[in-house]
């Protein structure tokens, strides 16, 4: 894989990804949406559907990481950092695209959320809002949630009949491939939601928090209110610490 594949797919498939996964916060959440008030399991749906098919995209491409935590994941099992920030680069730029086109496709919705006598807050459109504002309890979900994301996928390169999963090749570029794998990250991804989203919105990828987040702070959003950047760390840290110890759990046990 060149260099330009690698930043190629995961700018196009980290953009796919958010534009599923904010497009279907933007459906629940704004007003004049004929998804309003559908609901979490809907949420759910629609990141991981976010995440099929951002990844069965990029995946000729580039391995289809999309995910900042899981090349961090990948960099420590295999040891291998060369092609880390390239990776991180391409993700980051893609889920600001990403932002940006949930912003254009909701746009008379976003407009019409100022003319409401009681503007909504547009910010959890875009990046993940705690339920309870507590730091400790917020890095340590968002900790969890991802080493259970990083470690299953790491682990479902080693089961035989799935596809091609997570496999090491030239300077230790991961592919997830294609084949089963990739949905079955997909479904991954909707279960980690479902069962370990509530207390954060489960962010677990911090591109998919801080590019949109960067998008709503320069967007022109009416009554788009504070984009809450004393938070933003903890979806960037607690994702990245629980990609570490998911990489070195792996490492030692398979």
């Amino acid at each position: 894989m060149s260099n330009g594949d690698i930043f190629t797919g995961e700018v196009i498939g980290t953009a796919i990804l958010i534009l599923f996964g904010a497009g279907v916060c933007a459906a629940v959440t704004l007003n004049h949406s004929k998804a309003k008030s559908a609901g979490w399991i809907v949420v759910a749906f629609g990141w991981g559907f976010g995440v099929m098919a951002g990844a069965y995209t990029a995946a000729p491409l580039s391995g289809a990481h999309l995910n900042p935590a899981v090349t961090v994941g990948v960099a420590v099992d295999t040891g291998d950092w060369d092609k880390v920030p390239l990776y991180i680069l391409g993700q980051l730029v893609g889920a600001v695209i990403g932002a940006v086109l949930t912003w254009a496709l909701y746009y008379a919705q976003f407009a019409a959320n100022a003319d409401e006598k009681t503007a909504l807050p547009t910010l959890g459109v875009f990046s993940t809002v705690p339920e309870i504002r507590n730091p400790v309890a917020n890095l340590v979900t968002e900790i969890i949630a991802t080493a259970a994301l990083v470690l299953p996928l790491l682990a479902f390169g080693q089961v035989d009949g799935i596809g091609i999963g997570p496999v090491a090749e030239g300077g230790g570029t991961v592919v997830l491939g294609s084949g089963i794998s990739v949905l079955l990250v997909a479904f991954l991804v909707v279960g980690i939601g479902l069962s370990l989203g509530g207390p954060t919105g489960y962010a677990i990828n911090p591109a998919r928090d801080l590019g949109p987040r960067l998008a709503h702070a320069l967007l022109p959003i009416p009554n788009k209110g504070t984009s809450d950047w004393g938070y933003a760390w903890i979806p960037v840290v607690g994702p990245l610490i629980g990609a570490v110890l998911a990489g070195l759990v792996f490492n030692a046990a398979f």
